[in-house]
């Protein structure tokens, strides 16, 4: 079956998401000028479960009973959540938001390999392999000779997110137990338990009553509970409800865009040839993943031949 064409609402919808998603990186960078990582993360968590929350009562849903649903909504947010938010922003103290991002776009070729072992439907393709050959190249460009030669900050804030990127494919792939739940409901109780599983350990660790945060890195804080976890999961089930699975997956191209723009344009970062380069590497894995560009060609190729009878 042949996939439908997204109405321009929907590519509206997209390119929002991926603002938001892209933004996350750039609230993040100025929310840690005053707080450690793990409170940066909690802060986008907790806020972030209290507006989804208010959204589920206020549309009508209910969160489940079912204990077994919440041992799954636990799981998927230490997975989905606290890992990854957690990785991501401890590697930002070291590496910039353009970076971050071009590297946390490497999740799909993870899902790719990581699907092939663990499922019978989701087996590697010559043009999935292809992809994610490309994309470890570009991952490879990326990161440079300095990895091998010398482990510093940079590039174990680099490791750090990549491996926030396999974080979230084991996510994904854990995520299909949770198909027959609303999705809102299934995105709050996930988030909802992420909150929970993050008090302790950033007020244990970091102690947060002891900062005195600037007006700018609360309003990072709360910026990135709301628009980039809130108001972005609502953007992402309405993508999933109406364009379906596979052109939601679009959004992974524009992400790293997305924060390199915010990233130049409002903390004047400059990255090197090589930033650009692996980014095209990995766009080009993706697109290999996704399959887009070859059923594009195909179909133009054939009406092209049935002209010429």
């Amino acid at each position: 079956m042949r996939q439908a064409a997204m109405t321009g609402m929907e590519w509206m919808f997209l390119i929002t998401l991926s603002l938001l998603w892209g933004g996350s990186f750039y609230f993040a960078e100025i929310a840690l000028v005053d707080f450690g990582p793990l409170t940066v993360v909690l802060g986008r968590v907790g806020f972030g479960a209290l507006t989804l929350l208010i959204w589920l009562y206020a549309s009508g849903g209910r969160l489940p009973a079912d204990a077994r649903i919440w041992g799954a909504f636990l799981i998927m947010g230490v997975l989905n959540n606290v890992i990854p938010f957690s990785l991501i922003v401890w590697g930002q103290v070291s590496i910039d938001s353009g970076l971050a991002s071009i590297l946390n776009a490497t999740t799909p070729l993870f899902i790719v390999v990581f699907a092939h072992f663990v499922t019978v439907d989701e087996r590697l393709t010559p043009a999935r392999l292809a992809g994610v050959v490309l994309g470890l190249a570009g991952v490879a460009v990326l990161i440079g000779p300095a990895l091998l030669l010398q482990i510093g900050d940079g590039a174990m804030g680099q490791l750090a997110v990549l491996g926030a990127a396999c974080a979230y494919a084991c996510a994904g792939l854990y995520g299909r137990r949770l198909r027959g739940l609303p999705p809102l409901v299934a995105a709050t109780g996930m988030v909802m338990c992420s909150a929970v599983v993050m008090v302790p350990i950033a007020l244990l660790i970091e102690a947060p009553w002891r900062v005195q945060p600037a007006l700018a890195a609360v309003g990072a804080v709360l910026g990135s509970a709301v628009l980039c976890t809130a108001l972005a999961y609502w953007l992402y089930f309405r993508i999933l409800r109406t364009a379906g699975a596979t052109n939601l997956l679009l959004v992974t191209f524009l992400i790293p865009v997305s924060a390199v723009f915010l990233g130049a344009l409002l903390l004047a970062e400059r990255l090197q040839w090589t930033s650009f380069a692996g980014m095209a590497l990995i766009f080009a894995g993706l697109a290999a993943v996704d399959g887009r560009v070859f059923t594009l060609v195909r179909p133009r190729r054939a009406v092209e031949g049935a002209g010429e009878g």
